[in-house]
Protein backbone atom coordinates (compact mmCIF):
# COMPACT_ATOMS: atom_id res chain seq x y z
CA UNK A 1 0.00 0.00 0.00
CA UNK A 2 2.88 2.34 0.80
CA UNK A 3 4.34 1.89 -2.70
CA UNK A 4 1.01 2.79 -4.25
CA UNK A 5 0.92 6.02 -2.24
CA UNK A 6 4.45 6.89 -3.39
CA UNK A 7 3.48 6.21 -6.99
CA UNK A 8 0.37 8.38 -6.72
CA UNK A 9 2.34 11.24 -5.18
CA UNK A 10 4.91 11.03 -7.98
CA UNK A 11 2.14 11.01 -10.59
CA UNK A 12 0.69 14.21 -9.13
CA UNK A 13 4.08 15.94 -9.32
CA UNK A 14 3.61 17.09 -12.93
CA UNK A 15 6.83 16.92 -14.97
CA UNK A 16 8.46 14.48 -12.60
CA UNK A 17 5.73 11.91 -13.18
CA UNK A 18 6.79 11.32 -16.78
CA UNK A 19 10.37 10.77 -15.69
CA UNK A 20 9.29 8.47 -12.88
CA UNK A 21 7.10 6.36 -15.17
CA UNK A 22 9.89 6.22 -17.78
CA UNK A 23 12.42 5.04 -15.17
CA UNK A 24 10.03 2.42 -13.80
CA UNK A 25 9.40 1.12 -17.32
CA UNK A 26 13.13 1.04 -18.03
CA UNK A 27 13.76 -0.92 -14.82
CA UNK A 28 11.09 -3.45 -15.71
CA UNK A 29 12.52 -3.80 -19.23
CA UNK A 30 16.05 -4.35 -17.94
CA UNK A 31 14.79 -6.86 -15.38
CA UNK A 32 12.93 -8.76 -18.11
CA UNK A 33 15.86 -8.70 -20.57
CA UNK A 34 18.52 -9.86 -18.12
CA UNK A 35 16.63 -12.18 -15.77
CA UNK A 36 13.25 -13.44 -16.92
CA UNK A 37 13.89 -13.93 -20.65
CA UNK A 38 17.14 -15.97 -20.33
CA UNK A 39 15.63 -18.16 -17.61
CA UNK A 40 12.53 -18.86 -19.71
CA UNK A 41 14.70 -19.64 -22.74
CA UNK A 42 16.81 -22.10 -20.72
CA UNK A 43 13.69 -23.78 -19.30
CA UNK A 44 12.29 -24.19 -22.82
CA UNK A 45 15.55 -25.77 -24.01
CA UNK A 46 15.59 -28.14 -21.03
CA UNK A 47 12.01 -29.22 -21.73
CA UNK A 48 12.81 -29.88 -25.40
CA UNK A 49 15.91 -31.83 -24.36
CA UNK A 50 13.93 -33.98 -21.93
CA UNK A 51 11.16 -34.62 -24.44
CA UNK A 52 13.73 -35.67 -27.06
CA UNK A 53 15.11 -38.57 -24.99
CA UNK A 54 15.23 -41.85 -26.92
CA UNK A 55 16.31 -45.39 -26.21
CA UNK A 56 20.08 -45.70 -26.33
CA UNK A 57 20.90 -42.09 -25.32
CA UNK A 58 23.68 -41.75 -22.77
CA UNK A 59 22.63 -39.48 -19.88
CA UNK A 60 23.81 -38.07 -16.56
CA UNK A 61 21.33 -37.32 -13.79
CA UNK A 62 21.52 -34.26 -11.55
CA UNK A 63 22.78 -36.63 -8.84
CA UNK A 64 25.70 -37.64 -11.07
CA UNK A 65 24.45 -41.11 -12.04
CA UNK A 66 25.56 -42.13 -15.52
CA UNK A 67 23.41 -44.44 -17.59
CA UNK A 68 21.83 -45.31 -20.90
CA UNK A 69 18.14 -44.84 -21.64
CA UNK A 70 16.51 -48.26 -21.89
CA UNK A 71 12.85 -47.26 -22.07
CA UNK A 72 10.89 -44.00 -22.24
CA UNK A 73 7.66 -44.27 -20.25
CA UNK A 74 4.47 -42.28 -20.83
CA UNK A 75 4.38 -40.99 -17.24
CA UNK A 76 7.42 -38.65 -17.65
CA UNK A 77 9.84 -41.29 -16.39
CA UNK A 78 12.71 -43.22 -17.94
CA UNK A 79 14.19 -46.63 -17.31
CA UNK A 80 17.95 -46.29 -17.45
CA UNK A 81 20.60 -48.99 -17.40
CA UNK A 82 23.41 -47.96 -15.07
CA UNK A 83 25.44 -51.14 -15.53
CA UNK A 84 24.70 -54.34 -17.48
CA UNK A 85 21.51 -55.79 -16.01
CA UNK A 86 21.00 -52.99 -13.47
CA UNK A 87 18.04 -50.67 -14.15
CA UNK A 88 16.67 -47.56 -12.46
CA UNK A 89 13.44 -45.68 -12.97
CA UNK A 90 13.98 -41.90 -12.88
CA UNK A 91 12.03 -38.75 -13.67
CA UNK A 92 12.87 -36.97 -16.93
CA UNK A 93 13.32 -33.78 -14.93
CA UNK A 94 16.22 -35.45 -13.05
CA UNK A 95 18.40 -35.43 -16.17
CA UNK A 96 21.12 -32.79 -16.26
CA UNK A 97 21.09 -31.19 -19.69
CA UNK A 98 24.55 -29.62 -19.31
CA UNK A 99 26.30 -32.73 -17.98
CA UNK A 100 24.65 -34.97 -20.57
CA UNK A 101 25.68 -32.68 -23.41
CA UNK A 102 29.25 -32.55 -22.07
CA UNK A 103 29.33 -36.35 -21.81
CA UNK A 104 28.07 -36.80 -25.37
CA UNK A 105 30.42 -34.07 -26.66
CA UNK A 106 33.43 -35.79 -25.07
CA UNK A 107 32.37 -39.12 -26.59
CA UNK A 108 31.96 -37.52 -30.03
CA UNK A 109 35.39 -35.84 -29.75
CA UNK A 110 37.08 -39.21 -29.06
CA UNK A 111 35.64 -40.67 -32.27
Amino acid sequence: MNQLAIFLQAAQGGGQSTTFIFLMGAMILVFWLFMIRPQAKKAKQAKQFQEGMQKGDKIVTIAGIHGTVNKVNDDATLMIETSPGSYMKIEKSAISMEWTQNLNKATADKK
